[in-house]
């Protein structure tokens, strides 16, 4: 089975380098020698440990060369890797693909285009690196109903939320330090304003719910506006601060996905994941809860999800068979983020006289929005309230709050964040 790549950044380059050192081991599990013969980057340079020989500037000879059967996609963006991935396809080469922000937009027409002409498609890197997610989804939980599911998918986010609950330090700080690691951009906006998380939640619950979703599906929220204040009351509550994808089947049976900052009991198995890594939470009818967890991102990481791929479709390749396809069966409506149920933290300064609990509490009762519990602390000469609410709609705490904005006795809503429990 012969192999031609489109980049060789910091994955590609891990994915060549071990592609050419374990070619032995590789071969012998998928049964078919397997050969990296070409890589496509944008411009030649020196590679360690790579022949300068396998490299092209030109990547349309690589999915226009009759003699490469696999197609390993690791240059990301939208364009030229959806021409370039469509073109292989048309060519009868299968493909294997990290590229979420891809699959997410335009992973329809891929699928349609690979089963047309009997070829695979290949994506366990696309999401969580080196987690296995993605077949468990398709093939292990075949046989089972995904009921929920909830990630977090970005370890830039995970680590900057770490380190201001665990060191009490600015959002602002953590940043700029986690630029300096290299686990934020220069541009950190996919990250923290939740499109990174966004297009993986596409990618899980077209999976988990047998629907094709795409990226403008997802509602999304950011943790940029999470304060140090936000941290502390969190942790007065035993609960963390993770910025979550969720996915699941309402009682309608639509699907609910969306990405947002969300207080979690610290008792939930995902509130003590750490740093940059990633881990998914699954709940299914029989399985019960499941989690997968591990690094979500990193050259070697996500080299490993990107080998396991070539290995099974290498396999396919030699047999001439393909593996499970995506089923879009089911086609479920997306669900209005308006009728999505959650619990939901309220923090407000209100102005300190007798009389403002009782009219607080009127304008949530008047929305059909039940209080849970309610704190109270002096601020200067105002009152900040804390108010956890019973699980009420989207829609119904977005006309609360507008209500609490034109109230005279308000003088600053300060946030507003859901609120998960531990696990039954």
């Amino acid at each position: 089975v012969r192999v031609g790549m489109l980049g060789c950044g910091v994955v590609g380059s891990q994915v060549a380098r071990l592609l050419l050192e374990d070619t032995a081991e590789l071969s012998t599990r998928a049964g078919v020698k397997i050969e990296l013969t070409r890589i496509a980057v944008r411009t030649i340079k020196d590679y360690p440990g790579l022949d300068p020989a396998l490299f092209t500037t030109d990547p349309f000879s690589i999915v226009n060369d009759p003699d490469i059967d696999l197609i390993v996609e690791v240059m990301g963006g939208i364009e030229p890797a959806r021409e370039l991935a469509l073109t292989a396809i048309n060519n009868r080469k299968s493909i294997v693909t990290a590229n979420k922000a891809l699959l997410a937009s335009h992973g329809a027409d891929l699928f349609t285009a690979a089963y047309a002409k009997g070829e695979d498609i290949y994506y366990e890197a696309s999401v969580a690196g080196a987690i296995p997610i993605i077949r468990p989804l398709r093939d292990s939980l075949a046989g089972d109903f995904v009921t929920r599911l909830m990630g977090i998918v970005n370890g830039t986010t995970n680590y900057i939320l770490t380190k201001m609950h665990e060191d009490n330090r600015e959002f602002a700080d953590v940043l700029k330090e986690a630029q300096a690691l290299g686990y934020a951009e220069a541009d950190p906006t996919a990250d923290i304003e939740g499109f990174d998380a966004a297009a993986k939640a596409a990618i899980l619950s077209g999976l988990a719910f047998h629907t094709r979703v795409t990226i403008d599906d997802v509602y999304r929220e950011g943790i940029s506006k999470i304060t140090l204040e936000d941290v502390a009351i969190a942790k007065s509550m035993d609960h963390v601060i993770k910025l979550l994808a969720i996915a699941e089947l309402t009682p309608a049976d639509e699907i609910s996905v969306r990405v947002h900052p969300v207080m979690i009991d610290k008792n939930h198995p995902l509130a003590s994941v750490r740093d940059s890594f990633n881990a998914v939470f699954v709940e299914a009818e029989s399985a019960g809860p499941l989690m997968f967890y591990g690094r979500g991102a990193g050259g070697q990481p996500t080299a490993s999800a990107i080998l396991g791929d070539v290995v099974a479709v290498s396999r396919h390749i030699a047999l001439n068979s393909i593996g499970q396809r995506e089923t879009d069966y089911a086609d479920r409506d997306i669900a209005p983020i308006e009728t999505t149920k959650t619990k939901f933290l309220i923090r407000l300064e209100v102005e300190d006289k007798s009389g403002v609990l009782a009219a607080i509490a009127k304008v949530f009762a008047d929305s059909g929005v039940s209080i849970q519990t309610v704190d109270q602390n002096g601020r200067n000469d105002d009152a900040e309230l804390i108010i956890v609410t019973h699980r009420a709609t989207e829609g119904e705490l977005k006309a609360t709050v507008e209500a609490l904005k034109k109230m005279p006795i308000v003088t600053k809503i300060s946030s507003v964040i859901r609120v998960e429990g531990a696990i039954a």
